[in-house]
């Protein structure tokens, strides 16, 4: 049985509704909310907990809130931080999301459990929505690609943010590109990349990376192959969002802001998110078998820095080109690839409106997974439905709420009217965001630009 029922019983029965007030930026009235939570519990016997925040003035439209990976467990979160929060409960929207009953790429739970924390609304509000919204960060960006292709049928449109929106394998491929230049070229045998044994194998290894990267980085010839790494991943030489992207020319400071993306968090996800994701899906998932890193490098936003950096180190880049590609391959193990195709790879299809959003500068999951996202939508002949908004800004998902209202407001309005029109120009996007609340745009102003973003670098979609 699947009715109301019997999803009744499987939710706790514990929590009862409390009244509590929405935070909201200075100066804007309080409205009286409604707040649930409880718990499910999927089919294995995980359970996950749940929150969900109605205002007294509900306007039928339920924002579904994916957060992104925790390394341990967290509470339940229905949106990504308070201010934004009490912007969309001040003006009508309810809001809700589920913990995911694990940490970690948590994307098999989380699809279920969000889809409960749907159905949960459902019993506990007891009304169905009139509409309802998927948005979330990072790996809740991934997800929420992932609801809207998995359950078409329970959503009206969705804005994935900062999200990992080239798919699993291309994107931890694209990751093992990088990792796997810097061993090779710069301490061969010094650390290894894939099949972690314990969390201690992993420790071990990463300590290692780390010692390797900074050693790097202390002469002409390392920082060349810490550029060459960081290219095959398009890792960008921006990082501090405070300060100004450097300059095209500027080199030397692209490399350090490369170095500190590798310590943090890029190693840690590609030694401890490893380690986690290979436990899950039972072996080495990515592989680079078949892979000509010369070509792969022409293609990087980052050739002229590497090749200027190659230059001055006095370093035979082509030479170190053939090194990367005679070295011994990495291979991929079919049952655990399978496993990260699922949990997911895109297909383009798409069946409501659905507005991407990236900052320029993101050295975590890199601008380029636009593109991947953008490309398999066009091949699907979806791409009407599909716009994306780019804010020139380092970090990663380092929106202000000013920005993130502006793109919800955007899609809320492609929903209600059924076009696009020129609604995601970036002065039209800029406008509305300076419109709101002074506290909503923080320390920095709206930021939204016009933006290509280049290829993805190791594609892998449906089409593969």
């Amino acid at each position: 049985m699947n009715g109301p029922a019997a999803r009744l019983r499987r939710l706790c029965a514990g929590a009862i509704a409390a009244l509590g007030l929405a935070l909201l930026p200075a100066g804007v009235s309080a409205v009286t909310i409604t707040t649930y939570t409880g718990t499910t519990t999927e089919t294995s016997g995980l359970v996950s907990s749940y929150k969900i925040e109605v205002p007294s003035d509900w306007n039928g439209t339920l924002v579904l809130y994916s957060h992104g990976y925790s390394f341990s467990p967290i509470a339940a979160t229905d949106v990504g931080d308070p201010l934004t929060g009490g912007w969309l409960l001040n003006h009508g929207y309810a809001l809700a999301g589920s913990s995911y009953a694990t940490s970690g790429w948590a994307l098999q739970q989380a699809f279920q459990d969000q889809i409960a924390v749907l159905d949960a609304f459902d019993i506990r509000v007891g009304h169905h929505p009139a509409r309802t919204i998927a948005w979330g960060h990072s790996l809740g960006g991934m997800i929420t690609a992932g609801l809207v292709q998995l359950f078409p049928e329970r959503f009206t449109a969705a804005l994935p943010m900062c999200g990992v929106v080239a798919g699993g394998p291309g994107v931890w491929n694209q990751g093992l590109d990088s990792e796997f230049a810097l061993a090779t070229l710069q301490a061969p045998g010094a650390f290894k990349l894939v099949n972690f044994t314990s969390l201690g194998d992993a420790n071990a290894n990463f300590t290692a990376a780390t010692n390797a990267l900074a050693a790097a980085h202390a002469t002409a010839q390392g920082r060349a192959r810490i550029a060459l790494s960081a290219a095959l991943a398009d890792v960008p030489g921006w990082f501090d969002r405070a300060s100004s992207e450097p300059a095209a020319n500027d080199y030397a400071t692209q490399e350090l802001n490369q170095v500190r993306w590798d310590n943090n968090p890029d190693f840690f996800f590609a030694f401890f998110g490893r380690f986690e994701l290979e436990r899950r899906a039972g072996g080495n998932f990515s592989w680079n078998t078949g892979v000509d890193y010369r070509v792969q490098l022409s293609h990087s936003s980052s050739l002229a820095e590497v090749k200027a950096l190659y230059a001055e180190a006095g370093l035979d880049l082509n030479q170190e080109l053939d090194t990367l590609n005679n070295a011994p391959r990495i291979a991929a193990d079919p049952s655990a690839v399978a496993y990260l195709t699922n949990f997911i790879t895109y297909n383009g299809h798409l069946n409501m409106p659905v507005l991407t959003m990236h900052t320029t500068g993101d050295g975590l999951v890199e601008v380029t997974d636009e593109q991947a996202y953008a490309s398999v939508v066009r091949s699907a002949g979806d791409n009407s439905l599909l716009r994306q908004v780019f804010v020139h800004r380092a970090g990663h998902c380092t929106f202000t709420p000013a920005e993130m209202i502006s793109a919800f407001q955007t899609l809320v309005n492609r929903v209600d009217t059924g076009q696009w029109r020129d609604s995601i120009a970036p002065s039209a996007m800029n406008s509305k965001a300076a419109g709101l609340d002074a506290g909503l745009n923080l320390t920095h102003p709206p930021s939204f630009i016009s933006f290509q973003p280049d290829h993805f670098l190791r594609p892998f979609d449906a089409r593969d």
